[in-house]
């Protein structure tokens, strides 16, 4: 501070023999304010939590073209391939025949706030497997079809079913078998690691790999085009505090 607690304006101290006193701290920086016309304008002019919030998501999604987030603000719909996308491909099997995936929280994370915020989020994948539906249901998909050889075929048809066209969903896939949704859907991305020519067919390719938060940053990105991730952050920081 630029007043002693000796300051004759401020005759109580601010310390006592245990350190700061916190309640008469909290009086004084109250008075100051109310007092100082040069101290109100300081703290006056101190960057919100919104701000701070804005610039920090600014940088974290500063890589993605402006043509992209504007192609973003028209979706209505988020789906993903399963393999190479939400795992980074693998597959473990044990000897018993068991099969075994990793995926990544923070993916999984990120569904809930994004039905919140009136997605609807999906995942259309060419194998059949029940650890993909047992994760297809703990997030609580709106819809997941599994086994499909024929990607458009079934978005198409569940698209009219929703009466909604192509233009308003977003797809995230990283093989041949995704090409025709990529190249057809409003807003096609693929994974940092999908083959060459997938990438060559999308309109957004992630830095990150599949299985490493690749959808998660597809989400974040779709609720940061309608001006929806900003808000998401400080209000879970005003809930914290």
């Amino acid at each position: 501070f630029s007043y002693k607690c000796t300051n004759k304006r401020y005759p109580n101290a601010l310390c006592d023999n245990r350190g700061i006193n916190i309640p008469k701290l909290e009086s004084f920086i109250i008075r100051l304010l109310l007092t100082d016309k040069k101290s109100f304008l300081l703290f006056k002019n101190l960057p919100s939590k919104p701000a701070e919030t804005e610039k920090i998501i600014e940088q974290y999604l500063q890589h993605v073209p402006v043509a992209v987030l504007e192609r973003a603000k028209g979706i209505k719909v988020l789906i993903t391939d399963i393999d190479g996308v939400l795992t980074d491909g693998g597959i473990i099997y044990d000897n018993a025949g068991m099969e075994f995936k990793k995926y990544n929280v923070k993916d999984g994370l990120i569904v809930q706030h994004l039905k919140k915020a009136g997605f609807l989020v999906g995942a259309i994948t060419g194998r059949a497997s029940q650890v993909v539906e047992n994760r297809c249901e703990e997030l609580r998909f709106d819809f997941h079809y599994h086994g499909v050889k024929d990607k458009l075929k079934k978005l198409t048809e569940l698209m009219e079913t929703m009466e909604l066209s192509l233009e308003e969903v977003a797809y995230i896939g990283d093989d041949l078998i995704d090409l025709p949704v990529l190249t057809r859907v409003g807003l096609s991305i693929a994974p940092a690691d999908a083959l060459p020519y997938v990438c060559a067919a999308v309109h957004y390719v992630s830095p990150l790999d599949g299985g490493k938060g690749v959808f998660r940053e597809a989400a974040d990105l779709l609720l940061h085009s309608k001006g929806q991730l900003v808000p998401l952050v400080d209000n879970l920081v005003k809930k914290e505090a």
